[in-house]
């Protein structure tokens, strides 16, 4: 269970980069203001914010893998400890977007599917 949990782990923080590229690097684009469902003029006035919040993807995103890194390295306390942590925030950060706006339930999904996974299996591995 536990090597099922660093990979979902993973996963999760490549969700995440893909997340951060959308919002700090590609967010005026025509695709991503489709994937986003904002006009031009909205994503024009929201630009800054986007690419604050994408980089708050990033640092969840390195977190998830390199605690993975650091567990698969023989560092399991500290590895486990950084993965949990940031696969937990990932959850939570998606559960705010849900309850915020219930029509944004797909991406609450793609945001909050792997890394709960990853903790339910990281979570099994630790009373197994």
């Amino acid at each position: 269970m536990l090597v099922a949990g660093l990979i979902l782990a993973m996963v999760a923080g490549v969700i995440h980069v893909y997340i951060f590229v959308l919002e700090s690097l590609r967010w005026t684009d025509p695709r991503t203001r489709a994937v986003f469902g904002t006009t031009e003029e909205q994503a024009d006035m929201n630009r800054q914010l986007a690419f604050n919040q994408g980089f708050y993807n990033l640092f969840l995103a390195v977190g998830a893998v390199l605690g993975a890194i650091l567990v698969f390295a023989g560092r399991g306390t500290a590895g486990e400890t950084l993965t949990t942590t940031a696969t937990a925030s990932m959850v939570l950060a998606g559960l705010v977007l849900l309850l915020s706006d219930r029509t944004k339930l797909r991406a609450a999904l793609v945001q909050v599917l792997a890394p709960a996974l990853s903790l339910v299996a990281l979570l099994l591995a630790a009373v197994v």
